[in-house]
């Protein structure tokens, strides 16, 4: 049987399934968020408006909380399915595990902590610690490591594959209608559209695989038609490319979207209740995703390793009768959508709030600053999704830059036993993110990392060795627990 051809879809009624989902994702946000634009219009001022949209008034429920949390950490699915169709279980012990124990930390440490911080951003509270250069720098880093190009990547594969639409189309439909999803209530809209995309997103991979299972049978199948190495810890790669996902991990001490989540938590028991609530979620899907992956290396031998982005969807097209793959599509693309969106809006934030909110002219204007942050970040989004040749390779570079640069500083922040000096945190900012960047073009140069060693490795034990010299030679002088005056 061959390949399904991304050129066009292969019948009307996927099509209009994936259109009547875009028409009620932004009818559904639009509805369940006019009544707090009314209040708004009738009179909030100028803080209450700026609150409202950048922290959806810090009144995140527990619900609210745990499904904005669990659909907004997996937008990506079509590079879980890539990994999982070449290295098969391995999937979860790379981009599970290490993502459940990491964020089971930040729950225990740090959840608590930045919901008390009442920080608007990440780096306005970097720049409460260690001062407006830090957190300058903390601003650019943050906004260049949100930006979603990998999720825009893979909801244009996704378009592409239904709607017969050209990549470059593809990638513009979905950055336009994303901003056009946000523009209005920002964060509240966000957290709307993932109680439905939450739904969906399980739904899909709920009826799929167990058709797959019920078709041709569980282990005893995929056993028998994967190779061996499928079914072991590291995939057959080499130890290092799989433990270099655990330092990746520990971009989740840094991740901007669950401090943006505990900011705007109604307090510090929902944060951090809502993050375990999330991992066991986390857990389930990726039992779902992780299987499905190996279902598509055992059923399609002629699929290239060049075109394994593309294995949910070219199995959900072969094995699924038209509607249910339509509806499969849907499921795979409100996964990508709502990691897209809260990608977006962080750096659309952080624009708005951290750069913007600086000048005379954005200062009291700070929903209409992060508007212009939107319309910026979803550009820059566009361009390097344009740039990019894999959605995994995408994943690593961004994910070493943050973890290396932020880790410390960020931990200092919240955590006044690991303070650095002012000066401290600039140099270790400055010096982790040019030795990353270094070593990061060698890898993609010359295909193989400086001295053997992967740049997150390089980029951690340069601010270990700043930090270590900071503690050393100079005192950190005490500070309160680096709170921020209500906004």
């Amino acid at each position: 049987m061959p390949l399904p051809s991304l050129a066009r879809p292969s019948s009307l009624i996927d099509p209009a399934l994936m259109l009547l989902y875009f028409v009620a994702s932004f009818a559904w946000v639009a509805w369940s968020t006019r009544r707090r634009a009314a209040s708004a219009a009738a009179g909030e001022g100028e803080r209450d408006a700026k609150l409202d949209y950048l922290l959806a008034g810090r009144r995140l429920t527990l619900p609210a909380f745990t499904l904005s949390m669990v659909a907004s950490w997996y937008g990506a699915v079509l590079g879980v399915g890539e990994y999982s169709f070449r290295y098969g279980l391995s999937n979860w012990l790379v981009f599970g595990v290490p993502y459940y124990l990491a964020a089971g930390l930040f729950a225990v440490f740090l959840a608590g902590r930045a919901r008390k911080a009442q920080a608007l951003t990440l780096p306005e509270q970097i720049q409460k610690t260690y001062g407006p250069e830090s957190g300058l720098m903390a601003s650019g880093i943050v906004f260049f490591t949100s930006i979603p190009a990998a999720e825009l990547v893979a909801l244009a594969i996704l378009l592409q594959v239904v709607l017969g639409l050209p990549f470059i189309a593809a990638m513009a439909a979905a950055t336009a209608f994303t901003v056009l999803l946000i523009w209005r209530a920002g964060l509240r809209a966000v957290v709307r559209s993932h109680a439905l995309q939450f739904v969906l997103m399980f739904g899909g991979f709920l009826f799929l695989l167990p058709m797959l299972v019920a078709e041709h049978g569980f282990l005893p199948f995929l056993t028998a038609h994967t190779p061996t190495e499928h079914w072991t810890w590291t995939g057959g790669r080499p130890l290092q490319s799989v433990l270099v996902w655990y330092f990746i991990a520990l971009a989740t001490l840094v991740e901007p979207i669950f401090y943006q989540r505990c900011f705007a938590a109604r307090s510090p028991q929902v944060a951090r209740w809502g993050l375990f609530a999330s991992i066991g979620c986390w857990i389930a899907f990726d039992f779902l995703t992780t299987f499905t992956g190996l279902y598509a290396r055992a059923l399609l031998t002629d699929l290239p390793a060049a075109r394994a982005a593309e294995a949910y969807p070219i199995l959900a097209q072969r094995f699924l009768p038209v509607g249910l793959c339509g509806l499969f599509f849907v499921s795979m693309t409100a996964t990508v959508l709502s990691s897209l969106d809260s990608g977006l809006f962080v750096s659309a934030t952080t624009l708005g709030r951290d750069f913007l909110g600086r000048t005379r002219r954005f200062e009291s204007r700070i929903p209409r600053a992060t508007q212009l942050g939107l319309l910026l970040s979803a550009l820059l989004a566009f361009a390097l999704a344009w740039l990019s040749k894999s959605v995994v390779d995408l994943w690593h570079g961004l994910g070493s830059i943050s973890t290396a640069t932020l880790l410390l500083p960020v931990l200092g922040a919240f955590i006044p036993r690991l303070r650095m000096s002012r000066r401290g945190a600039m140099a270790n900012m400055a010096l982790v993110l040019s030795v990353t960047v270094v070593w990061l073009a060698a890898l993609n140069v010359w295909d193989t990392a400086l001295l053997g060693i992967e740049p997150i490795f390089a980029g951690l034990g340069t601010g270990l060795l700043v930090w270590g010299v900071d503690r050393w030679l100079v005192r950190p002088t005490p500070t309160p627990e680096a709170t921020l005056d209500p906004p």
